[in-house]
This record gives structure tokens, sequence and C-alpha cells, in this order.
């Protein structure tokens, strides 16, 4: 019984670490399958199967159906946080933007999250977190600055700062209207609404070529059964057990660890000056979430 709690201690305790990895391997995957099928297509295709894999999680997780206005706050939020979110970063890579600053771009989410928060909430942006927001579009400027030029390259940016937008303003709409919804109960409603969204901008934009290759078909089950079904999961778990402020801090090793990954399977090279915008940006974040001690009574 002793080792048995000692075994489930250490799932927890790995928990995060594994959803950062599991979180990080989503640019790499997409990466993986866009040379197969256009980025809209391939997105939809992803956000079609994802909304099924949740729904029978939610099924055997045997989670409540989302009812009244839970129903259209979540289609919004799945448009947002799903929909731009992944269509940006699927354009963004099939257009030649290294997987790693794809990832670094919309790890900013939580310090543009953080401070519009703040502000629309009327609360006291603290002199330490303006520090390092500024450090962060520091960082982001650096990173910007290598990028190549042409056509391609700015609509690959444009994409990208979509993914940007869509996921912050996501986030607070989830956190105004979406507090009341069971999380697992949510996702099936907010692929689907995704799914929709990146499938008509699919119908206008592309020709829907799709080549079904290995290669295709293990990038989209990795990225649903790893992303979407074992992450989910992971995050649901975590939650569940009061890990939430802990994830949101491990959130920032995604574009770290998505580089690595990038440079060991694609050989993507990173620049000194990309590499001091990633520190700058990991250095602003851990400023922009310090927690001073409260002082003493």
């Amino acid at each position: 019984m002793n080792q048995s709690s000692r075994s489930f201690e250490l799932i927890v305790k790995a928990a995060p670490s594994l959803f950062v990895l599991f979180w990080s391997t989503g640019f790499i995957g997409t990466k993986y399958g866009l040379p197969y099928a256009e980025p809209l297509t391939f997105c939809a295709i992803r956000l079609l199967l994802a909304t099924a894999a949740v729904a029978v999680l939610a099924l055997i997780m045997r989670a409540p159906l989302p009812r009244g206005m839970a129903i259209p706050h979540n289609i919004v939020s799945g448009i947002l946080v799903h929909g731009m979110y992944l269509s940006g970063v699927c354009v963004a890579i099939a257009r030649g933007m290294p997987a790693g600053i794809a990832a670094l771009i919309v790890g900013l989410q939580p310090i543009l999250t953080s401070t519009l928060a703040n502000r629309l909430l009327g609360e006291r942006v603290a002199p330490l977190q303006w520090a390092g927001l500024l450090l962060g579009l520091g960082g982001l400027w650096l990173v910007v600055g290598v990028k190549a030029q042409g056509e391609a390259a700015t609509v690959a940016w444009i994409a990208i700062i979509g993914s940007l937008v869509g996921i912050t303003l996501g986030t607070l709409y989830q956190k105004r209207f979406g507090g009341g919804t069971d999380f697992l109960s949510a996702m099936p409603v907010q692929y689907a609404a995704a799914f929709v969204y990146s499938g008509v901008l699919a119908l206008f934009f592309e020709q829907g070529r799709v080549e079904w290759t290995p290669q295709l078909v293990f990038s989209l089950a990795w990225l649903v059964i790893v992303l979407s079904g074992g992450a989910i999961l992971l995050l649901y778990f975590m939650i569940r057990r009061a890990e939430a402020t802990r994830v949101a801090s491990l959130f920032y090793l995604t574009p770290a660890v998505t580089s690595v990954m990038s440079w060991l399977l694609f050989d993507e090279r990173l620049g000194l000056a990309a590499i001091a915008g990633i520190a700058l940006c990991a250095a602003g974040v851990l400023l922009v979430n310090w927690k001073t001690a409260p002082a003493a009574s």
C-alpha cells in the first residue's frame, strides 16, 4: 500500500512535465504532417477527429452535457482558442515558419492574457509585471528580426499573430463566460465549433488536397490521441488535483522544448538573436508571474 502511494505521488509530480512534453509535440506533429495536406484542410481533419476523440472521452468519464448559455459561450471559445489558434499555426508552419518560433510567438499568450485581464478587471499591474512584459516584447522583437523576407514569410507572420490574438481573446472570454462549465464537457462543443470554423476557411481558400500517406496518418493519430486525448486528460487530471497554477507556469517551457525537438528532428537552427529572444521572453515571463511574499503583520 505504501509503495502504491509513492507510485501515485510520482505520477502526480510527473504529470505537469509530461503535459508540457506532449503539448510541445503538437508543433512537431503539425510540421510532420503538413507536407501531405493543405494547412487549413489538415487542421479541419484534425479537429474533426479530435471532436470524436474528446466526445468519447467525455462519455467514458460521464461528464455532464453543457446546457443553456454554456453552449453558445463554448462555441465562441472554441472558435477563438482552437479554431483561430490551430488554423494560424498550421498556415504559419506551412508557409515556412520554424516550429520553435511559432511556439514562441503563441507562448506570449499568458503574458498578454494576464496583462489584459488585469486592465479589463481594473486591477493594478505591478511595476515588476510591466518590466516582464517589456522584456517579453523585447525578446519577441529579437526573434522577429531574424525572420526571412518575402510574401510567404509575411503570410506566416500574419497567421501566427492571428493565432496569438485568437488564443488570447479566447482565454479571456473563457475566463469571463465559461467558468461554470465542466472542462471535459465543454471540449466536444469547442472542438466541433473549431472544426466548422477551419472547415469553412478550407472550403473558401483551399482545394482540399490530401495525400493519405503513412506520415500523414501517423501525424493525425499523434495529434488526436496524444494531444487531444492524452494532454487534455492530463490537464483535466491536474486541474482536479489543484495543479492548474503549476501547469500554467510550465506552459512557458513549450517554446524551448519545441525548439530542441525541431533541431533534433528537422535541423531547424535558431541564430544567436533568436536564442537571446527566447531567453528574454523566459525572463519576462518569470517577472510577470513573480509572486512577492506578503508583508508580515
